[in-house]
């Protein structure tokens, strides 16, 4: 349904937000590290109105029903399911201090749901960039990004990172997004595959999300208890060149993986910024690989279906893969040659059906823009 279909009036304008896929650097977010994602042409759309009453009234094409909320009224988890990512997004925007009035917005995704995508950080700033917007206050993409993350850690109650809503925000077309999250630096990175002969393939595996929220949150008190340990304030202090030497520092196994896992994370991410300002894309390839594994083995974030999938693409000549996103589920990156697109996707389709998984689904990842204003 339109938002004419829904509302009974016509809208004052469409904003927009994409979903992101992180190329390398995951799980280091939070630990401030450096990440690489692209922004993706799939997007949430919302289109707006202004009302004069105070209140916002949200609907959406994957969901039945209207759900409407005052804005003076609004406080932490005070609106629940998928409503409560637009109702937060309206409350970190009052508690900062921004004019923003009464709304009826509707929104449509073509954003899968689910595959680590990052649906819900495009959520909020689609639903913070038209708040905004009808209002025509301007506020810096970065800033935006912030607030974003601000809602979805109080409002919503999900312990995220940063970098999901940056690359949402500050993203730009045939580029990646190098975002250092302790400087706050960012750097867009050339990135054309298809220039270079080669093509990113994103595969949503289909598998379900298993313990994903509570195993987030314990990598992240992991990670936080490791870095107490080593009187550092967060992983990124601990150096590369030293790392052997902080390991002989933690009396716990667990902890010495997950430092190791985003120790060298870090590094495999400067390298391949590094490679891709040299014009190497090729060459950062193993470093995909390299990052899976070390997601499978140190972090321990795969699934099956993610470590079937990146074998698949591998055997089939794929330069590298390594699973995307918080894991558990989610979807893989595979870089390979254009000619082999289709030999790669038909392994990994091959490779699920022999062990009985669900049939997996793939994205085109053209390097896109960060959310904008449509009309």
């Amino acid at each position: 349904m339109s938002f004419q279909d829904v509302f009974g009036t016509a809208p004052d304008g469409s904003w927009r937000a994409p979903g992101r896929v992180n190329l390398i650097g995951e799980h280091t977010d939070y630990n401030d590290g450096v990440v690489l994602p692209i922004a993706l042409p799939n997007q949430i759309v919302v289109t707006a109105a202004r009302r004069t009453d105070g209140r916002v009234a949200v609907t959406s094409g994957g969901h039945t029903g209207v759900v409407e909320f005052a804005l003076d009224h609004l406080a932490p988890h005070s609106v629940g399911d998928w409503a409560a990512y637009p109702a937060g997004a309206a409350w970190v925007l009052r508690e900062s201090g921004y004019p923003i009035g009464g709304a009826n917005l509707h929104f449509e995704s073509d954003l899968p749901s689910g595959a680590g995508l990052s649906s819900s950080a495009a959520l909020l700033c689609a639903t913070a960039v038209a708040l905004l917007g009808l209002v025509d206050v301007e506020v810096d993409p970065a800033e935006v990004a912030r607030l974003a993350q601000r809602a979805e850690n109080q409002y919503v109650g999900a312990p995220v990172g940063l970098m999901d809503q940056t690359a949402s925000m500050c993203c730009t077309a045939g580029h990646a997004l190098a975002f250092d999250i302790r400087s706050g630096a960012l750097d867009q990175i050339p990135f054309d595959p298809e220039a270079d002969g080669l093509r990113l393939l994103v595969v949503d595996v289909k598998a379900p999300h298993r313990h994903a929220d509570g195993e987030y949150a314990a990598r992240r008190k992991s990670c936080e208890h490791a870095a107490a340990a080593l009187g550092v304030p967060a992983l990124r202090s601990v150096e590369y060149d030293g790392l052997d030497g902080a390991l002989a520092r933690l009396d716990d196994d667990v902890d010495r993986r997950r430092v190791r896992h985003v120790v060298t994370e870090i590094k495999r991410t400067e390298d391949a910024i590094a490679l891709m300002r040299a014009g190497r894309l090729r060459d950062v390839g193993p470093l995909f690989t390299a990052s899976h594994v070390s997601l499978r083995d140190d972090f321990e974030v795969t699934v099956p279906e993610l470590d079937v999938a990146v074998d698949a693409a591998l055997e089939a000549g794929a330069l590298g893969a390594r699973m995307t996103g918080g894991g558990f589920g989610g979807c893989i990156i595979a870089l390979v040659e254009a000619a082999t697109a289709d030999s790669v996707l038909a392994a990994i389709e091959k490779a699920f059906a022999e062990q009985g998984f669900s049939a997996p689904t793939s994205l085109a990842a053209t390097p896109s823009a960060g959310a904008s204003r449509i009309s």
